[in-house]
């Protein structure tokens, strides 16, 4: 199986443990039960996690929680599962660590790895259901171009949909994109994204991801057959839940100078995951891999990525279009157009909104 399947594979997965149903929460455990998840889990860490060392000081943290009776209380399935994954990103610092329960997982090992077509169906019309992570697509006053954008699930299914929602916005004179609640998902359908916003021909290497137990490096570029370019000024929203792939987006906007980041530092997690089985039921997602920029030689895992403008996520929205209409109005070349933009700017400054008119022109 290609490293890029299995990117796929783990995108399909994450997406399909998130709508499984949980029927075995409420199972009860014994101390042996405990015991036997705990053991499971420290040889699982220790065999994945992209940080050996840590992985040896968490599995050690966990199994003497657990002979002190730390997890006496951690009666049923639901419960030790939540406690592991409190104690997991606690205890390594490390906030792509999660842990649930859903009964029907097998781990993707050798031949199994491969989402079957039955699989991919689900999370295709789980993925359109959603509106392929596209919230909302809109054109504010002063013609500028606005994308709530809360998930990126896999390219296959949003990659067509972001060229959509761009071919809406080829005509604004400005972008805003709006990371605030965006969680992840997919770096290939980042890099597809960011394919819309460089010239045809300059194809930019975004991202390398290095997997710890395959010992590989997979990277990832923009996509030289996206044919629809945006060449405009793009402001990027984020805010302090902007995780994972919202923030691989905005990281890749500002290394590559090519947004103005407007909002709050995002989250901290740059590295991706993959789900293990530690038996009973709970299913433990392990960052085994570590993401890092070819520009800045790093990336944003603990510190999360800053924004060229702080301000509260609240505000950042009226703040990027503020910014934006202010320089509309240096750069127009008409008066009338200059005369608008100004009332339009100050209308946005007081926050104000133009009230639609639901009658003809002449009636009362």
């Amino acid at each position: 199986m290609s490293v890029k399947k299995k990117f796929v594979a783990g995108v399909v997965s994450g997406a399909l443990l998130s709508f499984s149903a949980f029927a075995g929460e409420d199972a009860l455990l014994k101390a042996s039960d405990r015991a036997a998840i705990v053991q499971t889990l420290a040889i699982k860490l220790n065999a994945n996690y992209i940080d050996p060392a840590v992985a040896e000081r968490v599995g050690r943290a966990i199994a003497a929680k657990h002979a002190d009776g730390g997890y006496a209380s951690a009666t049923s399935v639901k419960a030790f599962s939540t406690a592991l994954a409190t104690d997991l990103r606690e205890l390594s610092g490390d906030k792509h660590f999660g842990a649930h329960v859903n009964d029907a997982f097998r781990e993707r090992t050798g031949s199994n790895q491969a989402p079957t077509r039955a699989e991919m169906e689900e999370v295709r019309d789980w993925t359109t259901r959603r509106g392929y992570g596209i919230e909302k697509v809109e054109r504010l006053p002063g013609n500028v171009g606005y994308i709530d954008l809360r998930g990126f699930g896999p390219t296959e299914f949003s990659g067509p949909a972001y060229t959509a929602a761009m071919g809406l916005m080829e005509g604004t004179e400005a972008l805003i994109l709006d990371l605030r609640r965006n969680g992840g998902g997919s770096p290939a359908s980042v890099a597809y994204l960011m394919s819309h916003f460089f010239p045809l021909g300059d194809q930019r290497h975004l991202l390398d991801i290095y997997n710890r137990p395959e010992n590989t490096t997979t990277q990832f570029w923009t996509v030289p057959t996206v044919a629809l370019r945006y060449d405009r000024p793009v402001y990027v929203l984020t805010s302090a839940r902007t995780f994972s792939g919202g923030e691989h987006c905005a990281y890749d906007f500002q290394a590559q100078k090519r947004g103005t980041l407007v909002g709050e530092t995002t989250g901290g997690g740059s590295n991706p995951v993959t789900w293990f089985s530690a038996g009973h039921g709970i299913v433990v997602a392990v960052p085994t891999a570590r993401a890092t920029n070819p520009v800045t030689k790093t990336n944003w895992e603990h510190v999360g990525v800053k924004p060229d403008i702080a301000v509260p996520a609240a505000q950042a929205l009226q703040m990027a279009h503020v910014a934006i209409l202010r320089s509309l109005v240096s750069s127009a070349k008409d008066d009338k157009e200059r005369k608008n933009l100004q009332r339009v700017l100050a209308m946005v400054e007081k926050g104000e909104t133009e009230k639609p008119v639901y009658t003809l022109r002449g009636e009362s």
